[in-house]
């Protein structure tokens, strides 16, 4: 570990795999309990045209990356409330329009081609720069800030939107802000998994420690766990195997799920000889 520490890309990279680490299980945690597990794919997709916008405008990726990927997640939330169409086929046209977007723009960009998106697509953060670092760095301050600001509120929209509406809650608002929050942690994952895989970093560790806990704070609380692990073991493992980071990360994600399923079948089976008197 100490010789990884020796290379300033490697600790770049560690620094943005603990960021992605905290932040995507943090804001998964809501998703999941919404039944919209898909959402950071489909926002993946169409962050993948803000990418090729930014190869075609000759602006940072990363930043127009942010903003389609806003505008993208207010239009899925949007049609999912107010249109006809159900939330997995508003998922299924940001998915399509997502892909097609994003390698039309890039065609049209000078010097560009579908090997350009490669490394956003399935990540590339070996080579992370200090200036993605502060914007890794800022999002994911941002991101971790709506979770401690406005927790309560989209526990309670998450539970029962109905319930919310009658609480006096702003519905519509709170679903717009778990959106662009997801939105957000879209673009600071993908430089770490890319985004094919971003979707896995806010779901798996969620459904790593539900095996585990019951409560919602215990269950986000040893999610961003998980999801530090799987971002740091996974980054260093690719260091001394030499594979892709995203693909290991995830591996190493998923393999904490099938070892937290044999726990909490444990666990489960354990509480009620603990109960009994």
């Amino acid at each position: 570990m100490i010789d990884l520490l020796q290379f300033d890309f490697m600790q770049r990279a560690l620094i943005a795999a603990l960021l992605v680490g905290l932040a995507a299980p943090a804001i998964g945690t809501f998703i999941v309990q919404r039944r919209l597990a898909l959402l950071g794919d489909g926002i993946g997709h169409v962050a993948l045209t803000g990418v090729a916008l930014g190869f075609l405008t000759g602006t940072a990726p990363v930043l127009t990356a942010v903003a389609v990927s806003v505008l993208g997640a207010v239009a899925i939330e949007l049609v999912r409330a107010r249109g006809r169409t159900s939330g997995d086929v508003a998922l299924a046209l940001l998915f399509y329009g997502g892909i097609a977007g994003g390698v039309l723009l890039i065609s049209l960009a000078p010097g560009g081609s579908n090997a350009t998106l490669m490394s956003y697509l399935f990540g590339s953060i070996s080579s992370v720069s200090t200036e993605d670092v502060w914007v890794i760095g800022l999002l994911a301050v941002a991101v971790l800030g709506v979770v401690a600001l406005f927790g309560r509120e989209l526990y309670v929209l998450c539970q029962d939107e109905e319930v919310a509406r009658a609480s006096g809650l702003p519905v519509r608002l709170l679903s717009l802000l778990i959106a662009v929050t997801a939105a957000l942690t879209v673009v600071i994952a993908m430089r770490v998994v890319g985004l094919l895989l971003v979707s896995a970093l806010m779901v798996v560790p969620v459904a790593t420690s539900q095996q585990i806990t019951r409560g919602f704070r215990s269950t986000m609380a040893l999610s961003m766990l998980f999801g530090m692990v799987a971002t740091v073991g996974g980054l260093t493992s690719s260091f001394y195997v030499e594979v892709p980071p995203g693909a290991i990360i995830v591996i190493v994600a998923l393999g904490g799920f099938v070892l937290a399923l044999g726990l909490g079948r444990f666990v489960r089976r354990s509480r009620p000889q603990e109960s009994s008197p």
